[in-house]
């Protein structure tokens, strides 16, 4: 069974940083590709950042710049450093990753969700 786990979030003073942990139970080579989506009160959730087994990595327009997401293989973890945190940034962030599985003669992409971590971000 898949499992992803976040921890890090907390709450910081606009300009501060956090990062982000994302521990998977497998190896993390074996998404297709993992990342981090946040869901703020009211509001659906909405992708953060992505990084791929090629190690491409995507950015939502208003964290660029601002939010690096890495891997470390070899501990199974993803991970979001987030740098001058704006009040906007507060939200649940939760760990993504996707896999490809079989379907009958095809394949596809399932979901993969953790419980999601808590980041406030207010004075």
């Amino acid at each position: 069974q898949v499992r992803l786990a976040e921890s890090g979030g907390d709450l910081v003073q606009p300009g501060g940083s956090l990062r982000l942990s994302c521990t998977a139970s497998e190896s993390i080579f074996n998404f297709n590709s993992m990342g981090w989506y946040r869901q703020a009160p009211g509001k659906q959730r909405e992708p953060v950042a992505s990084i791929r087994n090629s190690a491409e990595t995507t950015y939502e327009d208003s964290v660029k710049g601002r939010f690096t997401i890495s891997r470390d293989s070899a501990k199974n973890q993803v991970y979001l450093q987030m740098n001058t945190l704006k009040p906007e940034d507060t939200a649940v962030y939760y760990c993504h990753g996707d896999k490809w599985q079989r379907d009958g003669a095809n394949r596809k992409l399932v979901s993969f969700w953790g419980q999601g971590t808590q980041v406030n971000v207010f004075s």
